[in-house]
């Protein structure tokens, strides 16, 4: 007795199949890449974000998986996106053969972006690009960018935080960057800069507002131009902390358990900063009767 077949809906197709070329391509090149990203500056406090960074883009390519399999379509004929793959493959290549990470880790958004656009068409571009471009965060600031910006956030870190101790009632004075007060001196250092309190603050604002889904343009958007302000803020509130802690405590205090946990106070400033701006968004749009 013959059977036939039925020819499987477009959106059953064997996708899988199709994705095995391109993650096995992402594996190869990639993962040599990791292995020594996680023995390098991954260790480093600027960029000890960067395996959390990946691991929540691939959660929510995962979320994504089955909107991913409905909006897959054929999209080899399309030449711009062979040239985006083209073109991050080119950035791999130069960035591994002349070390440059900027290159090196930054092809991963234009070569994902390529490749998915190649087998599954920009429909399924689309349907992850949140987890794509949030790979940005990843990517390792050039080093002339971070000497530009951090010198000008010490010395604006270091002049708040002596104007509010010294409105307290602290004697303290500053220099430069260095603060003294009562019988100590401190260095406001590049770490206490804010300037990677401000890059990890910045991806967990915009995965922060991704996640909550707010329907409001004007919400999301005061949310994330809150980000830097809060962060500034923060790093700011972390080193009065420590100016304090010296002060009353001793050096020893200053540099040993407490300095390793603001860091962590940072972080938590931040987030009810942050938490409580949205609540206040909130309810105003309540009280104007604006949607969410």
């Amino acid at each position: 007795m013959m059977q036939t077949t039925m020819p499987l809906p477009a959106t059953r197709r064997p996708w899988l199949a199709w994705a095995v070329p391109l993650v096995a391509g992402l594996l190869v090149l990639y993962v040599p890449t990791f292995l020594e990203l996680s023995k390098t500056i991954w260790k480093s406090e600027e960029q000890g974000h960067g395996p959390l960074i990946l691991a929540v883009s691939l959660w929510i390519f995962w979320q994504k998986r089955d909107e991913f399999v409905a909006a897959a379509e054929d999209g080899g004929r399309s030449k711009l996106a062979w040239a985006v793959l083209v073109f991050g493959l080119l950035l791999y290549v130069v960035g591994r053969s002349q070390q440059i990470l900027l290159f090196e880790v930054g092809s991963q958004i234009p070569l994902l972006t390529g490749g998915i656009a190649v087998l599954f068409g920009w429909r399924a571009v689309r349907v992850v690009t949140f987890p794509i471009l949030f790979l940005v965060f990843m990517v390792p600031l050039p080093a002339a960018v971070i000497d530009s910006l951090t010198g000008p956030l010490k010395r604006t870190v270091s002049v708040v935080a002596e104007n509010l101790l010294y409105e307290a009632g602290y004697p303290i004075a500053r220099s430069g960057v260095v603060l003294t007060i009562g019988q100590y001196q401190l260095l406001v250092a590049d770490a206490c800069s804010g300037l990677n309190s401000m890059f990890s603050l910045s991806a967990l604002g915009l995965l922060y507002v991704y996640l909550m889904k707010h329907t409001s343009r004007w919400r999301n958007i005061a949310i994330l131009a809150s980000i830097l302000p809060i962060a500034f803020l923060a790093n700011s509130v972390r080193v009065m902390i420590l100016v304090l802690v010296t002060y009353h405590f001793g050096d020893e205090a200053g540099q040993g358990f407490i300095h390793g946990a603001a860091g962590m106070v940072l972080f938590v400033i931040a987030l009810t900063l942050l938490f409580s701006f949205d609540g206040l968004l909130g309810l105003f749009q309540r009280k104007k009767g604006v949607p969410a």
